[in-house]
């Protein structure tokens, strides 16, 4: 009996000694070396279920073909170059341990789906991390990649979560573990109701990967859930085309918001507006360059610091222009337009000459770049930004035009020219400086659109023909009516790209426009008064 109980104990201990053996994570990483890919992938899985952290960056590296075993012992290590050499670095300690010749060691090869075992490994160790954006990065990466082997670990992990946005994203990635995973039926159903919550187009995706597979009584569930996630996409895809018109009408009314006060107030078609734009976008590109080259940390503040340099130096440009040029031609319409396309080709000269023909390079501040999701929709903050500054620039001009002195001249002149010069007000002066207050705003609209588009000689180029369009549609001389054009168009140009292509939907938009003008020949939103032709 003794001698039996003696043989009990020496067995156990064995198995308890091979067990840890087992669980060792630097053992189980050594057993990599000379293994077939399926018996690695099987390692790789054991060495996801010790919960050890610390093998994550030799994981990593593993994925990478940086795993190397030292030839003489098969003892595997993570490996950097070091010169002519390789560096040997523990793979759970981290720590370095020697240098070796190339020849010494032998690289530990990886497919993909043995990548795909050591990201699910990955996503398994890091979910129970103290640190929220990993877990939150462990939860997406089984969600990309489910697999029946980590549903243990997100059920875990899930059990002890308290972050709700964390915590949603587990419940996800468990509901496309379950999926595919053995769990009964019920289970599988309420994994089909979590993903119709989630209801994006990775979740149609997950659902329609499994309908060939999942079993018959769940076939209704998986076409019902996947018949709601396209309906309700439907009608995000449709507020995500408004958000784009609405974005795309921002634009357009920064380009256009200038243009309709000098060709409202003045009567000027001015072909040199989008240069304007254009110098704009070109002293944003100078002031960022003075602080990177000077002040570097003041650069989140670079906009807000071009905002009045660019505004100063169009609005000089433009006074100059009417004191030289313009005012020299009222009352001539064509020599007017052919003398500010002149005006614009000499602009954009100078520009190549100073700055050369190529893009320049204008970053985005930390504030402006990226995007947040709202709902089913994406927006980017850059976008965002440029409406509400657009939006703000309109109502500073309206406060301007009704609450000012100045403004009240600038409306006397446009209603009844000759009235009010008979009155009093020095009409000359009113239109030089309602000139260079457009061409300032230009300038203003070129720092928002150095934001989202390549700044280069031919910027305005694009603008110019759009923002003619909004103003006489809006109405000429209405801020109202170019707030209601500047949108209107933009929302109508994004809603027939998807049909009929971006050139061929301009086209029929200016086919509107010309069909609307003949039968409203002032715009939206005429101005009352006597219009002065002369």
């Amino acid at each position: 009996m003794t001698r039996l109980l003696a043989i009990f104990i020496f067995i156990v201990s064995i198995a308890t000694q091979a067990f840890a053996q087992s669980a060792d994570p630097k053992a189980l990483f050594d057993s990599l070396a000379g293994a077939k890919f399926g018996q690695a992938e099987e390692i790789i899985g054991q060495i996801g279920a010790t919960g050890d952290s610390r093998v994550v960056p030799a994981l990593e590296a593993f994925a990478e073909g940086d795993l190397y075993f030292r030839k003489m012992d098969k003892a595997v290590f993570v490996a950097k170059p070091a010169g002519k050499q390789l560096m040997l670095v523990d793979p759970v300690s981290g720590e370095e341990v020697e240098a070796v010749a190339k020849g010494a060691v032998s690289k530990i090869r990886v497919n993909n789906p043995l990548r795909r075992a050591i990201r699910t490994a990955i996503g398994g160790l890091t979910l129970m991390s103290p640190d929220r954006n990993t877990r939150l990065q462990a939860a997406s990466s089984i969600l990309n990649a489910p697999s029946e082997e980590s549903l243990d670990l997100v059920e875990a992990a899930l059990a002890k979560e308290t972050d709700a946005e964390v915590k949603s994203r587990m419940e996800e990635a468990r509901a496309v573990s379950l999926l595919s995973s053995e769990r009964p039926i019920e289970q599988k159903r309420e994994a089909i109701e979590t993903l119709k919550v989630r209801g994006d187009r990775d979740a149609i995706s997950v659902l329609r990967s499994v309908s060939s597979t999942v079993d018959d009584s769940l076939k209704a569930d998986l076409d019902s859930a996947i018949a709601a996630i396209e309906s309700n996409l439907a009608l995000w895809d449709l507020g995500q085309n408004v958000w784009y018109g609405v974005s795309l009408g921002s634009v357009l009314l920064l380009a256009a918001i200038g243009l309709a006060i000098t060709f409202g107030v003045m009567g000027i078609i001015n072909m040199a507006h989008g240069e304007m734009v254009m110098l704009g976008a070109y002293s944003t590109f100078v002031v960022q360059d003075v602080i990177r080259t000077n002040a570097p940390y003041l650069f989140d503040w670079s906009l807000v610091i071009a905002l009045p340099v660019a505004f100063a130096v169009t609005g000089v440009i433009g006074f100059a222009i009417e004191r030289s040029v313009i005012r020299f031609l009222y009352g001539r319409p064509l020599e007017t337009l052919l003398a500010t396309w002149g005006i614009s080709l000499i602009l954009q000269q100078s520009v190549r000459s100073i700055f050369g023909p190529t893009n320049q390079e204008v970053g985005n501040p930390s504030w402006m770049s990226g995007s947040f999701p709202l709902g089913g929709l994406t927006i980017t903050w850059n976008r965002m930004w440029i409406v509400i500054f657009s939006l703000t620039i309109f109502f500073a001009l309206l406060a301007l035009m009704k609450r000012s002195s100045y403004g009240l001249s600038m409306r006397a002149v446009t209603q009844n020219r000759r009235m009010a010069s008979s009155m009093g007000i020095r009409t000359p002066w009113v239109d030089a400086l309602t000139f260079a207050l457009g061409s300032g705003i230009a300038g203003i609209a070129g720092v928002a659109l150095s934001q989202i588009d390549n700044v280069s000689p031919n910027l305005g180029q694009s603008y110019i023909i759009d923002s003619f369009m909004v103003v006489v549609f809006g109405g000429v001389g209405n801020l109202w009516g170019t707030l209601v054009g500047a949108l209107s168009l933009g929302v109508l140009n994004k809603f027939l790209e998807p049909s009929v292509g971006a050139v061929l939907g301009k086209i029929l938009v200016l086919v509107l426009i010309i069909l609307f003008i003949q039968k409203r020949p002032r715009g939206l939103f005429a101005l009352k008064g006597r219009a002065v032709e002369a």
